[in-house]
C-alpha cells in the first residue's frame, strides 16, 4: 500500500476552542493519523499577539502572526477566531487554494453562509462546521447527510446554554434574572456583555443554519423572529411551573402553511415558551443544550450534550478534521451544500400554536363575560381560566380597588390573532395590564 503524505492543518486563533484543538492534535497525532489512514501535523496557529497568556500552552515555534502564508501552505484550515472579519477574508482564501475549512463562527455562516460554500462549491473544496451550533452535540452532520432523506418537519432547541443556565436557575433555585445573570457571569457562562445570549441573537443565528440545512433552504438570520429573555420575570417562572411547565429559551423551525395565503413555506423563531414538564426538553438543565427533531419517517429524535465550553467544543472540530483529512486521502470532491427546495421563509404571524396570557383586571362583576367576549370575536378560544385576587395597590388606575390576576390559557390559534386580541385587551376598560403573553410548546 502507498503510504499518503503527512497533512497539514493551520489553525486560526487560540482562544479557548483554539488552544484545545491545538493541544488534542498534538497530543494524539499518532491516535488521529491511524484513524485518518494518513499522518496529521499542525503546521502552524495564527494568532495576533504572541505574547498572549493562553489557557493552554502551544509550543511558540508553531505561533505565527502570518496567517495567509500559513493558510497557503497548509491542506486544511480551522477557523476559530470569531467574528465576522478577517475571518470571512481568511476563509474565502483558504477555500480558493484548495483547502477545506472547518469553522464553529456561527454569526460567519449566518450572514455569510451562501458566498462561502459558493467559493467552496467552485473549487471542489468543504466547508465543515458541526461546531457552530450546539458545541459537542452532533447535529450539523445528522441534519445534512443521516436525515437528507426524509422530510424534516419541525425542530424544537435549547441551543444557548447561557440562557438555559439563567432560565434554571431562575426555575431550581428561585433567582430573579438579576440573580441568575449575576451568576452565570461568575461561573463563566455569561460574557461580560451578555446581550448576543439573553438578547436571543447567537441563538437566532444558530436558528438559521439549522433551518437552512432541515429544509433546503437558505434561510438568512435576519429572516429569524427573535426574542430574548430580558422581559422574562420570576414570577413568570414559578407560575409556569405550579402549571406544569417550564420557560425555556427555544429556537423553532417548522414547515407551515401561511393561513393568509395558503402559501407552503418555512417558519424560524427563536423565542421563550411555555413547555411540558414531561416534555424531554424540560429536563434540560444548567448550561447543557439539546436538540429535538421531528421527521416524517425517522419520528421523534432528541440530541443532547454541552452547548459549549472549549473542550467539548474541540471534540466537533476535530471530528471535522478528521472527516476532512479522510476525504483528501479517499480523494473526491467536497459535497455541495442542499438549498434547492427554496421555500420561502414566512413572517411569525403565520404560525399556529397555544398561548397563556396573564392580565390583571379589575376585580368586579362581569369581567369575564367582556373578556370572553373579546377573545371570541378575534377567533381565540379559551381552554383554562385560572383567577387569583390580587391586593389593592393605589398605583394601578383603580385606585384602592383589589384586582384579579387571570392567567387564561387557549386553544391552538394563529399568531395574528393572537396579536389582535391582546391588542384589544390592552385597550379595555377591565384590563388594567397584560402582564405576560407565552406561547406554549412541545405539545
Amino acid at each position: 500500500m502507498i503510504e499518503y503524505r503527512n497533512l497539514r492543518v493551520a489553525l486560526l486563533g487560540a482562544g479557548s476552542v483554539g488552544a484545545q484543538v491545538a493541544d488534542q492534535l498534538l497530543t494524539h497525532r499518532d491516535e488521529l493519523a491511524a484513524r485518518i489512514g494518513a499522518g496529521i501535523e499542525l503546521a502552524g496557529v495564527a494568532v495576533r499577539d504572541l505574547d498572549a497568556p493562553r489557557d493552554t500552552a502551544i509550543p511558540r515555534e508553531l505561533l505565527t502572526t502570518d496567517a495567509e502564508s500559513l493558510i497557503l501552505s497548509s491542506d486544511i484550515v480551522v477557523e476559530l477566531m470569531g467574528g465576522l472579519e478577517p475571518a470571512r477574508t481568511l476563509i474565502l482564501q483558504a477555500l480558493t487554494s484548495g483547502a477545506d475549512v472547518i469553522t464553529a463562527n456561527k454569526a460567519l455562516l449566518a450572514t455569510h453562509g451562501p458566498e462561502l460554500f459558493e467559493a467552496a462549491g467552485q473549487v471542489g473544496a468543504q466547508l465543515y462546521y458541526e461546531a457552530a451550533v450546539g458545541g459537542a452535540i452532533p447535529i450539523i452532520r445528522p441534519l445534512r447527510d443521516s436525515l437528507a432523506g426524509d422530510r424534516v418537519e419541525r425542530i424544537l432547541g435549547i441551543v444557548n446554554g447561557t440562557t438555559n443556565f439563567i432560565l434554571d436557575r431562575m426555575d431550581t433555585q428561585g433567582e430573579s434574572m438579576e440573580q441568575a445573570l449575576a451568576t452565570a457571569s461568575a461561573l463563566g457562562y455569561a460574557e461580560a456583555d451578555p446581550t448576543a445570549d439573553v438578547g436571543g441573537y447567537d441563538a437566532a443565528q444558530k436558528a438559521a443554519i439549522l433551518a437552512s440545512l432541515a429544509f433546503h433552504t437558505l434561510v438568512p438570520a435576519d429572516a429569524v423572529h427573535r426574542e430574548g429573555i430580558t422581559e422574562v420575570t420570576l414570577e413568570q417562572v414559578v407560575a409556569a411551573r405550579k402549571a406544569g411547565y417550564v420557560v425555556k429559551l427555544l429556537a423553532i423551525c417548522e414547515r407551515l402553511t401561511d393561513p393568509a395565503s395558503g402559501v407552503d413555506g418555512v417558519s424560524v423563531r427563536v423565542h421563550p415558551a411555555l413547555i411540558p414538564d414531561t416534555h424531554p426538553l424540560a429536563a434540560v438543565h444548567g448550561a447543557n443544550n439539546a436538540v429535538f427533531v421531528e421527521a416524517e419517517a425517522a419520528g421523534s429524535l432528541m440530541f443532547y450534550g454541552a452547548g459549549a465550553g472549549g473542550i467539548q467544543t474541540a471534540s466537533a472540530v476535530l471530528g471535522d478534521v478528521v472527516s476532512a483529512a479522510r476525504r483528501h486521502v479517499v480523494g473526491g470532491p467536497g459535497v455541495a451544500e442542499s438549498t434547492h427546495a427554496d421555500l420561502p421563509v414566512l413572517p411569525i404571524s403565520a404560525i399556529t400554536t397555544r398561548y397563556q396570557i396573564t392580565l390583571l383586571v379589575a376585580d368586579e362583576p362581569g369581567v369575564l363575560a367582556v373578556i370572553a367576549a373579546l377573545f371570541q370575536s378575534h377567533g381565540v378560544s379559551v381552554e383554562t381560566v385560572q383567577q387569583s385576587v390580587t391586593p389593592a395597590d393605589p398605583a394601578r388606575p383603580s385606585g384602592a380597588a383589589s384586582a384579579a390576576t387571570l392567567v387564561i390559557g387557549t386553544h391552538e390559534a394563529s399568531e395574528a390573532d393572537l396579536a389582535a386580541t391582546v391588542a384589544a385587551l390592552t385597550t379595555s376598560s377591565v384590563v388594567h395590564s397584560v402582564t405576560s403573553v407565552l406561547r406554549v410548546e412541545g405539545l
